[in-house]
């Protein structure tokens, strides 16, 4: 019995599928630098303070705002501007990984 390995859990198999299939698609596992990490800091830290920012002025806005229709079309554009900032942020982390920042 020493020829058998150990029972695998779940998770295990899982992520040898996972990695199987990156090696067969090519993806190259590379660790993140401390140079890449601190980019990706200051990236996610400048994508919080925009939020942040916005969100101030989000509620500067309700604050004014009168009639519902006014209320629904500031928290559109409030839900708006929240996922651009956060996709924003997504992409510029996915470049730093990447190398190419």
């Amino acid at each position: 019995m020493a020829d058998q390995e150990a029972p695998k859990s779940a998770y295990e198999i899982a992520m040898a599928r996972l990695k199987k299939k990156d090696q067969e698609e090519g993806v190259v596992d590379r660790p993140v630098t401390d140079a890449q990490r601190a980019a990706i800091a200051e990236a996610r830290k400048v994508a919080e303070a925009r939020l942040a920012e916005r969100e101030i002025m989000h509620r500067s806005q309700l604050a004014k705002a009168a009639d519902p229709e006014a209320f629904e079309k500031l928290e559109a554009e409030y839900r708006r501007d929240r996922e651009r900032i956060a996709s924003e942020r997504d992409h510029k982390i996915e470049e730093i990984r990447a190398g190419k920042r």
